[in-house]
């Protein structure tokens, strides 16, 4: 069953996790999968009033918003979860994984499909927004605190504000960085500018260390010669 998988795969990609009794008790990301996979059966199957009136109780619950009409595969993870929404026509691969506070949103009031689509294994970092009917391909990672607007091919890293594909090694899981902003090595004209003026910066603070011991060692040499006038008289 999908939800087993769903847990199981929380051992893939959490350390931390010890068994499986700690993962449904202690994980809101997996509770809310829990939630979800019923409450999505029920829609289905016409209940949708109850289906919505479930999502509600579990979004209560665990922090973490789903919309019992999204379409969604197997082995998906939530970490951590607080904060995260998926949105009705959201249509989500397997073995993706989203982080903390990504919403997954619309960008229109009207029936039609207005959210995202994600294909297989795309792991979005936390605080992303993905936004309207666009389609982020396979391996696709979206680096936090990013807003994508735009649909992104298959096996590309987006950051920033908007989102911008980058040149980076993040198609390995590995060198993906979920959390901290990206490295000096990022062709994002954006991140270069703020890495020359930090670098300036730095380089300022060195020389005005070399000019405030300079001057250090001036007046205490003044002042040596003072003394030596003083004591002389």
């Amino acid at each position: 069953m999908k939800f087993i998988e769903d847990i199981n795969s929380v051992f893939e990609r959490d350390p931390a996790a010890r068994n499986v009794f700690e993962i449904i008790t202690c994980y809101s990301g997996v509770q809310a999968m829990i939630f979800y996979r019923f409450t999505h059966f029920l829609w289905n199957i016409k209940l949708k009033w109850l289906a919505r009136f479930i999502s509600t109780f579990a979004r209560w619950v665990t922090g973490i918003e789903i919309h019992p009409g999204a379409q969604i595969g197997r082995r998906f993870f939530i970490d951590h979860g607080m904060g995260v929404v998926i949105g009705e026509t959201s249509e989500i691969g397997d073995d993706c994984m989203l982080y903390h506070g990504v919403t997954l949103g619309g960008i229109t009031w009207n029936k039609v499909k207005r959210h995202p689509t994600l294909k297989n294994n795309v792991v979005i970092g936390a605080g992303a927004k993905v936004l309207g009917p666009i389609t982020l391909g396979d391996n696709v990672r979206v680096g936090s605190n990013s807003v994508v607007v735009k649909s992104i091919e298959d096996n590309q890293t987006v950051v920033g504000i908007p989102g911008k594909v980058i040149k980076s090694k993040a198609n390995d899981p590995n060198h993906f960085d979920a959390y901290a902003v990206v490295s000096k090595e990022t062709d994002d004209p954006t991140v270069k500018a703020i890495n020359s003026i930090l670098t300036h910066l730095h380089d300022m603070d060195e020389q005005l260390s070399k000019v405030s011991k300079e001057l250090k060692i001036k007046n205490t040499a003044s002042s040596s010669v003072d003394d030596l006038e003083i004591e002389s008289k």
